[in-house]
């Protein structure tokens, strides 16, 4: 098992899931994107990017739109022009749910698709908030915010 950059177990296996090709770890997303294997794709809204931060590199492309959150018309047509025949998908959310959603109908329309674990934040602890509980921020790697 490799580290991340907090020094943690990073988890390199796909784990099974239903609908899609796998759930895995934010690290292991990183290394897919990083060798030119998979697609990030940042399924949270336009204002969760702005506000909380985005993945460098990572194509922004909204499940939902705010603020009324309705499901994007344009999502598959968008996701079919970012994403190359025969590259992998990876989605990443907020917690890790809507990116199952998007990685389900990835599946639907013929992509290798895999839902990041932890999403961008993480679960929220006990004071309802996130961002120490997991998730791509808290385990060190590489994001920005304007």
């Amino acid at each position: 098992m490799e580290t991340d950059s907090t020094g943690t177990a990073a988890d390199i296996s796909v784990q099974a899931a239903t609908g899609y090709a796998g759930d895995i770890a934010p690290a292991l997303a990183w290394q897919w994107q990083q060798a030119g294997q998979a697609v990030l794709v940042d399924v949270r809204t336009d204002a969760e990017r702005e506000w909380v931060g985005f993945v460098p590199g990572a194509v922004p492309l909204s499940w939902k739109l705010w603020p009324g959150m309705a499901l994007n018309a344009g999502f598959d047509a968008a996701l079919k022009a970012a994403v190359p025949a025969g590259t992998k998908v990876v989605f990443l959310c907020r917690s890790g749910v809507r990116s199952v959603d998007a990685a389900r109908r990835a599946t639907e329309l013929g992509l290798e698709a895999y839902n990041i674990l932890e999403g961008f934040e993480g679960d929220a602890d006990e004071q309802a908030q996130r961002g120490k509980q997991g998730g791509w921020r808290m385990r060190g790697l590489p994001w920005m915010q304007k």
